[in-house]
């Protein structure tokens, strides 16, 4: 009973904010008209005369993305012009309603999770830099006893510098969450730090090779992530340029019984234009994985051929293959080395009204708790869609296969899948209410014990309902 009442108590709280932003909303819309000076200045190309959760359909006023191919962000449709410097400060309220909680060593049936968030975005413009920075930090409560109250932490930072040939990035990706992130508040406002929607400030990610893995959903209790990678590009030429970078990233567990890792990566890579739309590429990547408290250490190192293809505002391709070399410091089966093939794509794609994303990645990754080591296979896509002036649409499917790498093909294997989506409107031009559904689903061909049971299929059901705010811009320059 006082679970059900709590549940009831977390709907109510969400239609009464609900309410109120719609009320105000009204007000607003009744008001007589606003001098043109209180209006938002004209911050990003594209977005001047628009809400800032309004259509965001438009690819037009895009830049092209001038990131080199063989460098370790992911590839875009291009970048928004910036005609000023700001910050945005905002909150976040979400409630989800969970059928079980896979990562949990006890069950408690359905359950509710409310996480209270503040949320900052930062745009620093320069003549030949820039600063990007997204941030969301809060705490979740549940009325699952096994759950309680954890933190809350999401951050993403993008510093860059260009002087003509050379160009620098330092990249940044934090996350403490009280579950892995693989389909994380897919569909919803959670999935990214930050203010969200338009003004916030675009920021590319890393692509999967550079960030611990965390695809299996029955590891244990809270964790936090975090991925620092720093990246130079150097013109030789009209056509050619060179890329090196290094990543350092660690995966970290709350409660015991998981397995954490740290991993190093560094790539170094040659760029030649084709076309003005395509480009050609040959990288060398060496990833070490390191266990706390596991002798096993593993050296993966693998040469690829990458084909790019980039048209502003319509497409960005990717593909890369190649053979793949993993060292083993503790032998399997008398032997320390493994001979192997990696590779994966990513496209996205500007649709009427919306884009679609779609990632693959084959090869070795740091095992998502699980594993010290694992063979990966991850698929992850994203589907979104203005359907109108107020209601936007989305739709996400990720898949993941994990086996160990340290031991033989017939030992354990996970298959985990995630489906959802969202649905969103804005109230006037500072919030934003959504709606969302996912299902984690995940099998293995052997028993795995989690949420007080023991069996080789786990399903979970969320639903979250969301509201997101933030204030008017303040403009530095």
């Amino acid at each position: 009973m006082k679970r059900h009442i709590r549940i009831l108590v977390a709907a109510a709280s969400v239609a009464a904010l609900f309410l109120s932003v719609s009320l105000i909303s009204a007000q607003e819309d009744n008001s007589r008209p606003r001098p043109a000076a209180r209006e938002y200045p004209p911050l990003i190309e594209g977005l001047g005369g628009q809400d800032s959760n309004g259509d965001q359909g438009s690819t037009s006023n895009l830049n092209p993305d001038t990131r080199p191919l063989t460098g370790v962000e992911n590839p875009t449709l291009g970048t928004p012009g910036i005609r000023h410097s700001y910050w945005l400060p905002g909150f976040q309220y979400a409630d989800t309603l969970r059928s079980s909680a896979l990562n949990q060593a006890s069950s408690s049936g359905w359950n509710t999770t409310s996480v209270i968030t503040g949320n900052f975005s930062l745009l620093e413009s320069w003549s030949r830099a820039q600063l990007a920075v997204n941030y969301s930090g809060g705490a979740s409560f549940s009325s699952d006893s096994a759950q309680g109250t954890s933190q809350f932490q999401q951050l993403g930072l993008l510093e860059t510098f260009d002087w003509g040939r050379w160009q620098l990035h330092f990249l940044d990706q934090f996350s403490y969450l009280p579950e892995t992130q693989f389909g994380f508040g897919a569909g919803t406002a959670l999935s990214i730090p930050g203010i969200g929607g338009p003004l916030a400030p675009p920021l590319p990610g890393l692509q999967n090779s550079y960030v611990p893995n965390q695809s299996i959903f029955t590891t244990f209790g809270p964790r936090y992530s975090n991925s620092f990678a720093t990246q130079a590009a150097y013109t030789v030429s009209r056509r050619g340029s060179i890329t090196a970078a290094a990543t350092y990233g660690i995966l970290r567990f709350i409660e015991a019984g998981n397995i954490e890792s740290n991993s190093a990566n560094f790539t170094l890579g040659y760029n030649y234009v084709l076309t003005s739309a395509d480009t050609l590429g040959v990288q060398y990547r060496f990833s070490g994985y390191r266990y706390i408290g596991n002798p096993q250490a593993i050296d993966d190192q693998v040469l690829q051929l990458v084909y790019g293809r980039k048209i502003t505002g319509r497409i960005a391709l990717q593909l890369f293959g190649g053979p793949d070399v993993t060292t083993f410091r503790v032998p399997i089966n008398n032997s320390t080395n493994r001979v192997s093939g990696s590779g994966g794509a990513s496209l996205t794609y500007a649709l009427n009204r919306g884009s679609m994303a779609l990632n693959y990645d084959h090869g070795i990754s740091g095992g998502s708790g699980v594993f010290a080591g694992a063979n990966t296979n991850q698929l992850q896509f994203s589907l979104g869609r203005q359907l109108s002036r107020e209601w936007a649409a989305s739709l996400n499917l990720g898949y993941s296969r994990n086996g160990s790498a340290v031991s033989a093909p017939s030992s354990q294997a996970y298959n985990s899948w995630y489906v959802g989506g969202g649905l969103s409107r804005p109230f006037g031009r500072n919030a934003n209410f959504t709606i969302g559904y996912t299902a984690q689903i995940q099998t293995s061909n052997q028993a795995v014990c989690a949420a007080g049971t023991c069996g080789t299929n786990f399903t979970v059901h969320q639903i979250t309902l969301g509201l997101q705010w933030h204030a008017r811009p303040f403009v530095l320059r």
